[in-house]
């Protein structure tokens, strides 16, 4: 007896579709083999599987079986299997009709009793599924939502494996299912707002740019200055995501088996805070078979790193490679993923080991080696991809006593959006979003400065040390300015404040 079902299992952010073939024979003793490269979790599947058909109320054969999940060669992992191979055992039964089975896709997990449980990349599996042109999929309610934002596909989602029999045999209705407003994304509701900090008009100034030309930032300031307060704040003025975004973001998510929203789709910019503990693999990603680590995660959103130079020195070296090229390959011996992560980077640090080296109110105590042992943590090249360096001050009694709220996070995000959206229309036939991402020819293109910006950019770069790395990043930062204030040309007050932003560039920084 012979009956196969449709499958689908993920690699990397992608699905692709798996073929389980039962093959039953009548052999003594009874037993239960599953081939095809399984790993620990499928084939534990079979003790789920007979469990669940004998308590679902089928008749569990004493026969030999074999499952085979196709393609052989690749390693299959997880719980998703258990419906396919106990749907293709029962056809081999003849206890299901077969005659839907090579047409739609068979998802979902058993517990002992025949309930159908969530499962984790619900949504890559089902872009492959409809790119395939496979009609429709069957998988727990859990993960109706999720599935809901492929238009086009049918969706019958079920609670145990007793109501996929019947959908299969014809007594339930295999219905199409489809999230009518999956193109109107929700607002989030925050509950913090950059009308709680007091002060650091400076530092809220710095870090609307940042954000409305997706520049990564560095802020360096003593202990209590504000830092992480004002970094957590950051996803309150992020603009808002577009559904191509947000649907690469939830395959991420998905497959990381992390808790999406109810509304089965991640609505709001990632903001991922690692603590400095993290191995390198927990950053990049990684794993026997890779998994995304924090810097997928942040995908199209933010990664903060708080106590930069913390973080183990080969943790922050992983990271040159995803901010330059934008995504992550992880290797190994069977097979290569490629991950993508594109994010904001926004760390903090204090300026010394002590922490006071920049506050005037408290003696540092560090002398100038110990300063130096402790920036030289953040080596050169990682420092190069960082656009934006900025002290931030302790904040005075004075404006920590003011009663008036500052201006609210709705208002920077305006002006975030209305800077984003020049950037859009100006790289809409380009691979690049932002100000950010720009390289040279795109710098020289867009990038244009008159004499009079010249003259200060040389002399900002002799009088103040500025390395020539620094050259680039202050015209990025300076297109970004102009864009804020919907100028096309770049003048000098731009250049001029984009300079203010490269504190570690200068040569007389510490001591100076």
């Amino acid at each position: 007896m012979f009956a196969k079902a449709l499958s689908s299992a993920v690699l990397g952010i992608e699905a692709y579709t798996v073929k389980v073939e039962a093959h039953l024979e009548n052999v003594s003793p009874s037993k239960f083999f599953t081939v095809g490269l399984p790993e620990g979790a499928v084939k534990e599947s079979k003790e789920r599987v007979l469990a669940a058909m004998k308590n679902s109320g089928f008749r569990v054969p004493q026969k030999r079986i074999t499952i085979n999940l196709a393609p052989a060669d690749i390693r299959k992992e997880g719980t998703a299997f258990d419906l396919p191979i106990a749907i293709s055992i029962l056809t081999a039964l003849r206890q299901i009709d077969a005659h839907y089975l090579d047409k739609i896709i068979l998802i979902g997990e058993l517990s002992l009793d025949g309930d159908l449980r969530p499962v984790k990349g619900i949504l890559p599996i089902c872009i492959n599924a409809y790119n395939k042109g496979i009609k429709g999929i069957i998988l727990p309610t859990q993960n109706k939502k999720e599935a809901s934002y492929v238009p086009g596909l049918k969706i019958a989602p079920a609670d145990t494996l007793w109501d996929v029999a019947e959908i299969l045999n014809g007594r339930k209705e295999l219905s199409i299912t489809t999230n009518k407003n999956s193109f109107n994304l929700p607002t989030a509701g925050y509950s913090v707002d950059f009308s709680d900090v007091k002060g650091q008009e400076n530092v809220k100034r710095a870090l609307e740019v940042a954000v409305a030309g997706s520049h990564n930032i560095l802020l360096i300031g003593p202990p209590g200055s504000g830092k992480t307060m004002l970094a957590k704040r950051l996803p309150t003025i992020l603009p808002g995501m577009t559904m191509e975004e947000a649907l690469e973001t939830t395959k991420i998510h998905s497959v990381a088996g992390l808790n999406i929203t109810d509304l089965g789709i991640v609505t709001t910019r990632p903001f991922r805070p690692p603590h400095h503990t993290i191995s390198d693999v927990g950053l990049i990603g990684g794993g026997t078979v890779p998994k995304p680590g924090e810097v997928s995660l942040a995908h199209n959103g933010v990664l903060f790193l708080d106590e930069l130079p913390e973080f183990k020195k080969n943790v922050l070296e992983v990271l040159r490679q995803p901010l330059e090229n934008r995504d992550v390959t992880i290797s190994r011996a069977r097979l290569s993923l490629t991950y993508p992560a594109t994010f904001m980077l926004v760390a903090a640090m204090n300026p010394c080991p002590c922490g006071y080296f920049t506050d005037p109110k408290n003696d540092c105590t560090c002398n100038e080696g110990m300063i130096q042992k402790y920036l030289s943590r953040i080596s050169g090249p990682l420092l190069d991809r960082i656009d934006i360096h900025l002290e931030v001050p302790a904040v005075a009694f004075e404006e920590l006593t003011v009663k008036s709220a500052g201006e609210s996070s709705a208002s920077i995000q305006s002006r975030v959006q209305s800077a984003r959206f020049i950037q859009t229309k100006r790289f809409e036939k380009q691979p690049i979003h932002s100000n950010a991402a720009m390289e040279k020819r795109q710098i020289r293109k867009y990038c244009q400065i008159d004499k009079e910006g010249e003259v200060l950019l040389k002399s900002a770069m002799e009088k103040l040390g500025l390395s020539a790395r620094a050259f680039d990043r202050i015209l990025k930062v300076s297109r970004t300015i102009a864009d804020m204030e919907n100028t096309e040309s770049i003048s000098s007050v731009h250049i001029g404040e984009a300079i203010q932003y490269r504190s570690l560039d200068r040569s007389n920084w510490i001591g100076g």
